[in-house]
């Protein structure tokens, strides 16, 4: 098999179930239950906050253990719009955001709430001029991803930091559920106050995630009860979920250290090669994130080229899972204004560090064939 969807989820790394699985079987107590066995759980959890702590940076306090990257994207969101309205209600994001920050937005709208959606140039980039002329007395946050998940573009982050900076009662936060373990990204240094990270991105599990949280930064909470995680994510810990969660991150923090280079190539040998088919159309920027090419072939349905390569074990997808099955336009083409024959056949090849070089060659003859095949069909 080779695997190529993996923007949308990872496979586990067997040291971090081998983590789950320890943990699940020898050390299951509550963390909040007060007797000997509780108390060896709690102190499993807060080692697992402070090695979390450690590798991205910041304070064990501002760590948040969460499901994923849906769920830390809408506490961030949501428990801002709500602990901070009357301040303000106004909200910034962009056009090209996950579904999940969208959706939070849109969701928010019908409490009151006005969001601005930044538009994107033909890379995917936000307008910093664009930003700064939508920021208003009322604005209360920025959200603005790091990594885009269908094409692979970068925002600027570090400079909508020092704008976000200039105002003291203005929040930031960036999902950097693709970014990570990928393209670095300093917590501290660039002004954010809030960061949403995923498990299942980074070859941890689905149902883990993160979300830090700035010391200073007050939330309303979305979950009531036992005042689990600092009181923003009430609910019994997954202790096993988040120690395999920090293995995960341990991990991948290596390799994108040690093996961030070998992706490049990867990519950019991909990007090379695919250039070269007949009616084949690279959507994904320069400078984008190592992992993502995006690729359209006008003409051709995505979906029969994705079952085509699938019938060989071969796995790519069209744009984000969480909208694969919606409509056939791709949304964040749509907004780099690129055309429909465009927008509507792209393909998405996402790498992890496990991929080789050898699988990238055998992917290309096959997308190759698959296009040529298609194509003598209709004739």
């Amino acid at each position: 098999m080779i695997y190529l969807d993996n923007s949308a989820t990872t496979r586990p790394d067997p040291s971090v179930l081998e983590s789950f699985n320890q943990v699940s079987t020898q050390y299951y107590g509550n963390p909040s239950s007060i007797h000997q066995f509780g108390g060896v759980a709690e102190k499993l959890l807060i080692t697992a906050k402070k090695q979390a702590a450690e590798l991205l940076q910041v304070d064990k306090e501002e760590i948040i253990f969460t499901s994923g990257g849906t769920e830390g994207n809408n506490i961030a969101i949501k428990g801002i719009a709500l602990e901070h309205q009357n301040r303000g209600k106004h909200i910034i994001t962009s056009e090209i955001e996950h579904p999940s920050i969208y959706e939070a937005c849109e969701g928010l709208k019908k409490l009151g709430f006005e969001i601005t959606y930044l538009p994107v140039d033909e890379h995917g980039i936000i307008s910093l001029k664009d930003l700064k002329n939508a920021i208003r007395e009322d604005t209360i946050l920025i959200s603005i991803m790091h990594v885009n998940n269908e094409i692979g573009s970068i925002q600027p982050i570090k400079e909508i930091g020092e704008i976000a900076k200039q105002y003291p009662k203005l929040f930031f936060h960036v999902d950097d559920v693709q970014g990570l373990g990928k393209v670095p990204l300093q917590l501290k240094e660039h002004g954010i106050d809030l960061c949403t990270y995923s498990g299942h991105k980074i070859h941890g599990l689905k149902g883990t995630g993160m979300l830090y949280v700035n010391r200073g930064t007050k939330l309303f909470p979305l979950f009531h009860g036992g005042s689990q995680e600092l009181n923003i994510r009430s609910g019994t810990e997954n202790l096993a979920g988040i120690v395999a969660m920090v293995k995960a991150l341990r991990l991948i923090k290596e390799k994108e250290k040690n093996e961030g280079s070998k992706m490049y190539e990867l990519q950019q040998y991909l990007i090379q090669e695919v250039k070269k088919i007949d009616g084949v159309t690279v959507n994904t920027p320069k400078n984008a994130a190592p992992h993502i090419v995006n690729i359209s072939v006008p003409g051709v349905k995505p979906e029969v080229i994705i079952h085509m390569l699938g019938e060989q074990d071969i796995f790519i997808s069209t744009k984000s899972a969480c909208s694969s099955k919606l409509k056939d336009e791709s949304k964040v083409l749509a907004a780099c204004g690129f055309k429909a024959d465009r927008s509507t056949s792209a393909l998405r090849i996402s790498l992890s560090y496990d991929n080789t070089m050898e699988e990238i060659k055998t992917f290309i003859a096959e997308l190759k064939r698959a296009i040529n095949e298609f194509k003598q069909a209709l004739e």
